[in-house]
C-alpha cells in the first residue's frame, strides 16, 4: 500500500511544472509524514556556490504540503510557512523531512527539517520549517 501511496504523491509532484525545474522527488510518503529530495545542480546555487535559498524554501513549502495532505487528504494548499537557515547548504543532495504535528478539521500544523547530504552520505541541518496547511475541500 505505502508504494501505491508513494507513486500516486510522485505523480501529483510530476504534474507541477515547477518541480520538474528543480528535479524533485518524493521518496517517503504517508502517515502524516513525506520527504522530498533534490539534487544540487549548479543552476540551483546561488553567487556563492551554495543551494539558493528559494530551493530550499521552495523543498519545505512542498514537503510541508505533502505531509499535511497525508492528514487531510490530497486537496491541500499552503495557509502559511516561516523557515530559519541555520547554515549555508553546500552538498550532493537536499533532503526535506517534513512531519504533521497537530490536524484539525480543516488545516494541520506541520515542521520540516531540510538537511544538507555530502558525498559520503553525512547530513548537516540546514535550515527549519513550519507552516500551516489549508484543506481545499469546498464546505
Amino acid at each position: 500500500m505505502t508504494g501505491l501511496l508513494l507513486g500516486a504523491a510522485q505523480q501529483v509532484l510530476d504534474s507541477q511544472p515547477f518541480c520538474g525545474l528543480v528535479g524533485a522527488r518524493i521518496t517517503e510518503f504517508g502517515d502524516g509524514a513525506a520527504v522530498l529530495e533534490i539534487d544540487v545542480r549548479e543552476e540551483l546555487t546561488q553567487q556563492n556556490g551554495f543551494l539558493h535559498g528559494g530551493v530550499l524554501s521552495y523543498a519545505a513549502d512542498n514537503a510541508l504540503t505533502f505531509a499535511a495532505g497525508t492528514t487531510l487528504g490530497p486537496a491541500v494548499l499552503t495557509g502559511g510557512f516561516s523557515i530559519q537557515y541555520i547554515r549555508p547548504a553546500a552538498g550532493r543532495t537536499l533532503t526535506a523531512r517534513a512531519e504533521v504535528v497537530h490536524t484539525g478539521r480543516r488545516q494541520a500544523v506541520a515542521r520540516c527539517d531540510l538537511y544538507i547530504v555530502d558525498d559520503e552520505g553525512a547530513e548537516t541541518l540546514c535550515a527549519v520549517a513550519q507552516g500551516t496547511v489549508l484543506s481545499a475541500r469546498p464546505t
